[in-house]
């Protein structure tokens, strides 16, 4: 019984996300119906994400004194948060010119959804690792912890994205 309320946990956390991303792509005034599906917004989503990760570590590594929660994730520092946070502010506002989907200031809300978001995506798979005593979540991308390490800030992040896009 254990076992299935797991399977049945894992099936949703990464369905729900990607329905939802499926929907996001669609323009906004067919956001519920059959409309053209838009790559590029996709693609948007995930700079977004790769931006915070990459800059938070680039920045916590450079400047990073005080841990955010080092039990859970002892490199994750309070100024590399800060510092993806801002560099991917920046990006979505250069990303708004370039695609015209969204509006600037919807895109900068995106922005902070993947920087708060996708930082807590990150950390609660670093805890659902360490939980289980497990370095890495897969073999199939060797040397980056596994395919759901790829991919947790983003999959966590597409429910709060979804709303921002709705509300």
């Amino acid at each position: 019984f254990d076992n299935a309320g797991r399977y049945l946990l894992g099936m949703f956390y990464i369905s729900i996300p990607l329905y939802l991303l499926v929907n996001m792509s669609m323009p906004l005034e067919e956001f519920f119906s059959n409309g053209d599906y838009s790559a590029w917004r996709v693609f948007g989503l995930l700079a977004l994400i790769w931006t915070n990760d990459t800059m938070a570590y680039f920045v916590g590594s450079m400047f990073g004194r005080r841990k955010l929660f080092e039990r859970i994730s002892p490199k994750k520092t309070w100024e590399g948060f800060i510092g993806g946070g801002i560099c991917t502010i920046l990006v979505a506002w250069g990303v708004s010119f370039l695609l015209d989907d969204f509006t600037p200031a919807r895109w900068i809300a995106l922005a902070a959804v993947a920087a708060i978001f996708g930082t807590l995506g990150d950390l609660v798979e670093s805890m659902l690792k360490r939980s289980l005593n497990i370095k890495d979540s897969g073999t199939l991308l060797p040397g980056h912890g596994g395919l759901l390490d790829r991919f947790d800030a983003f999959i966590f992040a597409l429910p709060f994205y979804w709303l921002v896009l709705i509300l």
